[in-house]
């Protein structure tokens, strides 16, 4: 199974207010949606470019994932996501491979899209999620 193209790079940021002067101001692009997973303990805001998107994420809570990343790297690129027809499909298939995998099966994120991620031990560093519509 092959992913159809880069869903979003997800950004880690101390304040999607701050980031986004950045991104509308210098680069030209537009949020166009602002929401928080509160699973997930983050607020997200998106911009497309092209057919990916940046994915900003901000901590809701200094536990959560996002928080602890901020806490031990700081801000910058927390994950890369590929979209698939089918992410359970894609998560089962690297699963086989022999992909350490932090989610077996997917489960809701931003969008309402279906994701699950990889652990970045098996995929030379790099936070790898698979997500389907």
């Amino acid at each position: 199974m092959k992913p159809t193209h880069i869903e979003h790079i997800g950004i880690a940021v101390n304040s999607i207010d701050e980031a986004r002067k950045y991104y509308e101001d210098v680069l030209g692009l537009e949020c166009y949606a602002i929401e928080e997973v509160a699973d997930q303990k983050v607020k997200t805001a998106f911009f497309m470019i092209g057919q990916t998107k940046i994915e900003l994420l901000e901590s809701t809570d200094p536990e959560g994932p996002i928080g602890k990343f901020l806490a031990n790297k700081g801000q910058g690129i927390h994950h890369i996501a590929f979209a698939y027809e089918n992410v359970d499909a894609a998560l089962s298939e690297a699963g086989e491979k022999g992909i350490n995998l932090i989610d077996k099966t997917s489960r809701k994120g931003a969008e309402g899209l279906k994701i699950g991620f990889l652990h970045p031990k098996a995929t030379m560093g790099v936070l790898t999620e698979f997500c389907s519509k």
